[in-house]
């Protein structure tokens, strides 16, 4: 593919359909995990408890229920199933190309963008008193939220959540457009809600949960029309804009 541009055609086309594939939603959320662990060591480093994402608990709470061996079980089954999915992308014939990688970032940067002009201006619009400022921690622990709740939320509410929704849905209604539209709002609609469940949920308002639903639609679209590799990063990169640079 040498000397080919994205915007051809044919390339683009091989590139939408590989970077939506199991194997490079994969390997792109990787660099996420191992980023976030780093973030959290560091960020940590002098705290008595360590700070981590809501939902990375959350799924830990989940697999400590099956017992003691939960984490190392889900360590095991996150090994299987990245072999698992190498298999069967190969056997689809999934083409492995590197500098995919790089424009799954960029990709990812212009969504990021987007999503934060779009869904702010709906809102602003409907709700002039919108007031979005990130948690008051120190730049390191900001940074390592951001990056975890990219990889956690969206392993969490996209591929388990309405991943699950949009198969059981298709199963019953056998209609795939119909599918993926239930899916996405009521996907949307839980990922919002869960921010003000617990007793360490945010007191609820409503322009914060009406701009956590639209973000969370804007999630749930990309996710199904463009992977898992592509949700993550638009959204780390999202929280790292808003939370880091914005919010200072």
């Amino acid at each position: 593919m040498t000397g080919e541009a994205i915007y051809q055609p044919g390339v683009w086309k091989t590139y939408h359909n590989a970077s939506r594939s199991a194997t490079y939603g994969f390997l792109a959320a990787l660099p996420l995990l191992i980023l976030y662990e780093f973030l959290i060591v560091f960020a940590n480093r002098s705290a008595v408890a360590q700070v981590r994402v809501s939902s990375e608990m959350w799924l830990k709470q989940l697999l400590l229920v099956v017992g003691d061996y939960g984490l190392t079980a889900f360590g095991i089954a996150v090994l299987l199933a990245g072999i698992a999915v190498f298999w069967y992308d190969r056997k689809k014939k999934v083409p492995f190309n590197p500098r995919y990688f790089l424009w799954m970032f960029l990709e990812s940067t212009v969504y990021a963008v987007v999503i934060a002009v779009i869904v702010s201006g709906v809102v602003y619009t409907i709700l002039p008193a919108l007031a979005q400022s990130g948690p008051a921690e120190g730049i390191a622990i900001k940074l390592a939220l951001s990056v975890g709740a990219g990889l956690y939320e969206e392993l969490l509410f996209r591929v388990l959540l309405v991943g699950a929704l949009f198969w059981v849905l298709r199963w019953f209604m056998g209609d795939r457009v119909l599918a993926y539209i239930i899916a996405a709002v009521a996907g949307a609609f839980l990922f919002s809600l869960v921010h003000y469940i617990g007793p360490l949920g945010d007191a609820f308002r409503l322009n914060s949960f009406l701009f956590r639903m639209l973000f969370g639609l804007a999630l749930n679209v990309l996710y199904l029309t463009r992977g898992f590799g592509i949700a993550a990063w638009t959204h780390a990169l999202y929280d790292v804009m808003v939370m880091v640079v914005l919010d200072g």
